[in-house]
């Protein structure tokens, strides 16, 4: 008889025994926060170095499995592998007969509702998609991070109880994410945080070059404050040129950012033009200033 025959999944999120497919950035924090929260990790999948090494120190207790072997022994799985990967795992994973009646199967894909998991559900499986809020470095440091932060849940209705028990468990709190929504969702959050990492490294960048040595600790006051602003006030907290309808000095960073890089120009270009839009509908431009803006960004003034 197989192990699994052996097991008897329990619907309550306390005390499962947990397998991990992929101890990456995600999965080791995760697994370590449901650790304390009870459970008991019964196998973590680790193939890169870095991987095993963030199993050893979240997981010790963890043996290391084939990630077969992981979905074949747990009564919660827990699917934190790349996004492109997840499709075709979960079908190879069904057509292996890995997956069983009442066995709980979560993946932390932002952008993918339950209808990814449709082979598991096939298989009797309970599907969950529980995604956190939150950035991640691989480190314990997450596992406190994950306390207070907000996690996006996609399940049936019957099931949900489970998936906001579990997050609850770890100090999260849900957030419903009806399945047709999950793409917008995901989109929201790469925008307002992949992104301004970006934006963050650039300026930066731009910093450095003009000899300042750390511009991190010159651009830290100023972010925290733009940060909290925009986060209490919304586009009320707009400053800078654009919301004070100084064209000239958007024409000037024009011109400087296309002597940097013509792609940082036309990144540029495009945040000023959301910008002017967000600021003009909040009231915060008179119209002449804002229309002497939209010539210098449609090019009369500015760099070709």
């Amino acid at each position: 008889m197989r192990e699994q025959d052996n097991l008897e999944p329990s619907l309550h999120p306390a005390r499962l025994r947990i397998g991990v497919v992929g101890a990456g950035r995600v999965g080791a924090p995760l697994g370590a926060a449901l650790v304390r929260a009870g459970h008991r990790i019964s196998g973590v999948s680790a193939i890169s170095e870095a991987s095993k090494e963030r199993a050893a120190l979240l997981l010790p207790d963890a043996p290391i499995l084939t990630a077969d072997a992981v979905v074949n022994g747990a009564e919660l799985v827990l699917l934190t592998i790349p996004d492109d990967v997840l499709p075709g795992f979960v079908e190879g994973a069904a057509k292996a007969g890995l997956f069983r009646p009442g066995q709980i199967v979560i993946h932390t894909a932002g952008h993918f509702g339950v209808g990814v998991l449709d082979p598991a559900t096939a298989c009797g499986a309970l599907p969950l998609a529980i995604h956190p809020i939150m950035t991640f470095t691989g480190t314990a440091m997450d596992i406190e991070r994950m306390r207070g932060a907000i996690f996006g849940v996609t399940a049936p209705k019957s099931i949900m109880p489970i998936a906001e028990a579990l997050v609850l468990e770890i100090g999260g709190e849900p957030a419903s994410i009806a399945e047709g929504d999950r793409s917008a969702y995901h989109a929201a959050l790469a925008w307002s945080a992949n992104f301004l990492n970006v934006l963050v490294a650039e300026g930066m960048d731009q910093l450095r070059a003009i000899g300042i040595e750390e511009p991190s600790r010159a651009l830290a006051p100023l972010l925290s404050a733009v940060l909290d602003n925009a986060l209490r006030s919304g586009d009320q907290a707009l400053t800078g040129p654009i919301a004070r309808g100084d064209a000239q000095t958007v024409a000037e960073h024009l011109r400087i950012m296309n002597e940097q890089s013509p792609q940082v120009r036309d990144a540029y270009e495009v945040l000023a033009r959301l910008t002017l839009l967000r600021a003009s509908n909040a009231g915060l431009l008179r119209t002449s200033d804002a229309m002497e803006i939209e010539r210098i960004l449609g090019g009369a003034d500015g760099p070709g």
